[in-house]
């Protein structure tokens, strides 16, 4: 904590200097309600005549009689569908449009929750100054008993910089965790253990509401599982991310953005559900009167799974070839529990005060029974029986406090503020039987304790110049602290006593990492119809580390200069072309640096590398995307070029006949091409088809040893293809129905080829009459029992066959329903807050970006560059 304060001075001398900017940049008309520059999900500006017209107006709820604030503005000449001119509302509701010159136009009035108003035959002569007084603005709601929002969003929405998923209207996901949402995103590949991949890199980091959280260091498979599908609103795929986000996450980052509660007065929504693979029930309660509201949140989440696997696996030494055949059944058992507590607080119309308490939850057991035989030169030397109890649970807790002051339109200041902690525990217990089932031999114990703490604080100052011009500047500090502490015991016989293995001493790890970013951003819309974003961030990183095996571990400090360029064109034909430039970094993750020993299966052990330094990604790609009748296109290419690539590496045990040793290390280069192609099909008004097709080439190389114990190099190369293809269909009635597949191939690792698999569902929903809840009935795999996967890795010293059957049929029904009275309150702009996205996985806005505030034309939403928090 001590070395905390000596970054304090960094965010002072930024926004100071922000401040100092910002106050230099007045309006060229002189008054404060200047247009900002449009943003990137309103409509694109074709170039506009120049006169000294002008047109002024208040926009107004049409039922409170109160000031509609953020409510975007567009120009239309007469007979035209592309604006000219454009702005919003300041705080009073007032707006003004100058420089425009003579002639017949049409104006257009929009905000998210209200209907479009549209004022034709709009006439302006020579200097003419024209006030259209004050324009109402309907609700786009019913309010009698409940609130019924009028309208639908499209299941897939491309936006200038990111790609969003509508996951609340996919019915196939109901009862079931994030990785069942994230596998039908397009771009996304998620296997069956929850690992994420974006375009073919495990790269990748995955956000909560635009902010991060200690789980997700520890493991993303597992921390995604403890976010029950029902919260999802929105996934949003950021694949070429500003200068404004943390260089980390040389794939890209994932933002899961869950539903939130704009609604006066209280209400409690009720969700639970149950099948034969798992069980949930979540409760959620939202109360909200005037400038403060409330939220809080419980979801839990049982599930069991069995599975079947086998490992063949031979392993060669200078003077023998072991053989080790296992056969193994699992069944796999626990929970998860999500639970949320939110305030926020329009301390004034331009500032509001928010704070978010999460607390997470996870408890999983595995039980294993694995007969395992042991052949050297084809002759069986031993056989035994051993059964496994592991247990991996974990409690995080992630804490914000963000302010955030709006001077007007795009000129924002905020603060923000996190405190994540991660308490995880990995414990197993072995025990080992003669092969008859009968005679213990003994038993050993491990225990794996971790703590992963984070403190954060960050501020950032975003002013507009002109109308087609934006600045963003902003500082950031990173503490992290990683504290594991492992130990071994072994029992003889059926005792049951317990002593210190003295074959592998007890150890620990101590380890803390201070990060210091500044960045700097520029965009620039032209009149062309061309936007340009410029940036750089500049981060330094120190490490402290020590072992209490070896001592002080000596990893020197390092900083990063991480460009950006994105560049877009709107095309005549209505296509978005776009191309984009940024350098990454991925720094190691929890999993990876732990040092502690796991020999739960003692033929396949893994263990972390506290020596790990960072990798550095250079990516390149090129998109083109746009409407041809019903049928929305989207085309990318993309190149990653990955240098001192972290890789997994497996090497045959010096001590352990037969066993082999998976680690992590530093050992190369990654190089991958790649397209991706997406498409969505409007057949009918309520029938749309969509899919996707995947294909990578990804090229490896590194170091392992050959059989002398000398280093050589090994190189692996190969094409990775996903793809999914998904349906929907709204019935009368209330009736929906939505079918879903998805295809992973194998996929190339250095030192072999990982299984694929595919998996499809069907899901049926029925809304009640009331419109308060519904009912929904799901299946998945049902075809089939299960899903069998086949993974085949080798080198120089050993070669392994790996078989597992995932006894995965599953059927679920679940329940919905909502109580409470409410009425529609306009959202308000929310505080900014923490995200920090820099570290690897070790498994392979609150305005939520596009889907949130870009709906309606972007009125609430800054133009879609909002994305530090």
């Amino acid at each position: 904590m001590k070395k905390l304060s000596t970054f304090l001075p960094l965010f002072i001398t930024i926004l100071w200097t922000a401040m100092a900017f910002g106050q230099q940049t007045p309006s060229p008309s002189g008054n404060s309600s200047r247009p900002p520059m449009p943003s990137n999900n309103a409509p694109a500006l074709n170039s506009a005549a120049q006169g000294n017209n002008k047109i002024s107006g208040i926009v107004m709820d049409s039922l409170s009689k109160q000031p509609v604030e953020f409510a975007t503005i567009a120009l239309y000449p007469k007979n035209s569908t592309t604006p000219i001119d454009g702005t919003t509302t300041d705080e009073k509701g007032k707006f003004s449009l100058t420089g425009i010159a003579g002639g017949d136009y049409t104006l257009t009035i929009s905000f998210i929750g209200y209907r479009d108003k549209t004022i034709n035959d709009l006439r302006l002569a020579k200097n003419d100054d024209k006030n259209i007084g004050t324009i109402s603005l309907a609700q786009s709601i019913s309010t009698l008993k409940e609130v019924e929002i009028v309208g639908t969003t499209a299941l897939i929405e491309e936006k200038v910089d990111r790609t969003v998923y509508n996951a609340e209207k996919d019915i196939t996901s109901k009862g079931g965790d994030a990785s069942d949402v994230l596998r039908k995103v397009p771009m996304l590949s998620v296997d069956l253990d929850g690992n994420v991949s974006l375009r073919g890199s495990s790269n990748v980091r995955v956000l909560i509401n635009n902010k991060p959280s200690t789980i997700m260091a520890a493991s993303v498979a597992d921390a995604i599982k403890q976010i029950p599908a029902d919260m999802i609103k929105t996934v949003e795929v950021i694949t070429s991310p500003s200068a404004r986000y943390d260089a980390e996450g040389s794939g890209g980052i994932i933002n899961i953005v869950t539903k939130k509660n704009t609604l006066q007065g209280l209400t409690m929504n009720v969700d639970l559900g149950t099948g034969n693979r798992g069980s949930n029930l979540g409760v959620n309660g939202s109360y909200r009167k005037g400038k403060m509201g409330f939220n809080l949140g419980g979801h839990g989440r049982l599930f069991y799974n069995p599975a079947l696997s086998s490992f063949d696996q031979n392993t060669i030494t200078p003077t023998a070839s072991i053989r080790t055949l296992q056969e193994v059944e699992s069944f796999d058992r626990g929970g998860f529990g999500h639970y949320n507590l939110a305030w926020d607080w329009d301390l004034a119309k331009n500032q509001n005060l928010s704070a978010n308490a999460r607390l997470g939850v996870r408890n999983r057991n595995s039980e294993q029974d694995m007969d395992i035989s042991l052949f050297q030169d084809q002759l069986l030397k031993s056989s035994s029986f051993r059964q496994v109890d592991s247990r991996d649970n974990s409690a995080s807790m992630d804490f914000n406090l963000d302010y955030l002051r709006t001077y007007k339109p795009q000129r924002e200041w905020s603060i923000s503020s996190q405190y994540s902690r991660n308490d995880l525990t990995n414990n197993f217990d072995s025990d080992l039987f003669t092969s008859d089932e009968i005679t213990m031999l003994s038993s050993q114990r491990n225990i794996n304790n971790n703590l992963n703490q984070e403190v954060t604080l960050q501020t950032d100052y975003q002013t507009p110049i002109g109308q087609r011009q934006l600045v963003e500047v902003g500082g950031k500090s990173i503490v992290r602290m990683v504290d594991s502490d492992y130990s071994y015991f072994l029992s003889e016989g059926s005792s049951g006593v317990y002593n210190v293995d003295l074959s592998r001493p007890a150890g620990a790890l101590d380890y803390q990492q201070n990060v210091a970013a500044g960045y700097l951003s520029y965009t620039l819309q032209t009149k062309n119809k061309y936007t340009l974003k410029l940036g750089g961030r500049y981060e330094y990183t120190s490490i402290d580390a020590q072992t209490e095996e070896n001592g002080q571990i000596d990893l020197p400090a390092y900083s990063n200069f991480v460009p950006s360029v994105n560049v877009s064109k709107n095309l005549k034909s209505g296509f978005i072309l776009k191309a984009g430039y940024n350098q990454r970094i991925q720094r190691p993750g929890l999993q990876q640096l732990n040092p502690n020993f796991n020999a739960a299966n003692p033929q396949n052990i893994t263990v972390g590398n506290p020596g790990l330094s960072p990798e550095l990604t250079n990516s390149f790609e090129m998109s083109l995307s746009g409407n041809i009748k019903k049928t929305y296109m989207n085309w990318s290419v993309f190149r990653r070029i990955t240098d001192n690539a972290i890789s997994q590496i497996s090497l045959p045990s010096d001590t352990l006949a037969g066993a082999v040793i998976t680690t992590y290390q530093n050992v190369g280069i990654q190089r991958a091409w790649g397209t991706n192609l997406f498409g969505n099909f409007q057949i009918t008004p309520k029938w749309s088809i969509n899919g996707g097709l995947d294909i990578v080439y990804a090229f490896m190389e590194g170091l392992t040893r050959d059989v002398n114990g000398l280093s050589v190099t090994v190189n692996n190369s190969g094409v990775n293809i996903n793809g999914r293809l998904s349906t929907q269909i709204t019935l009368p009635k209330g009736w929906g129905i939505q079918g879903f597949s998805f295809m992973r191939g194998s996929q190339v690792q250095l030192q072999g080829r990982q299984a694929g698999f595919g998996m499809y569902s069907l899901g049926i929903r029925k809304d009640f009459k009331n419109k308060k809840g519904s009912i929904g009935f799901g299946a998945e795999n049902f075809l089939t029992q299960g899903i069998r996967m086949k993974t085949e890795l080798s080198s120089p010293t050993f070669n392994q066959l790996i078989d597992i059957q995932r006894l995965n049929r599953g059927f679920k029904v679940n329940l919905n329903y909502r109580i409470g009275k409410m009425s529609f309150d306009a959202p308000k702009k929310k505080a900014k807050s923490v995200e920090n996205d820099d570290l690897k996985s070790g498994g392979g806005d609150e305005n939520g970006g596009g889907a949130q505030g870009g709906g309606q034309g972007g009125g609430n939403n800054r133009g879609n560059n909002n994305r530090q928090k």
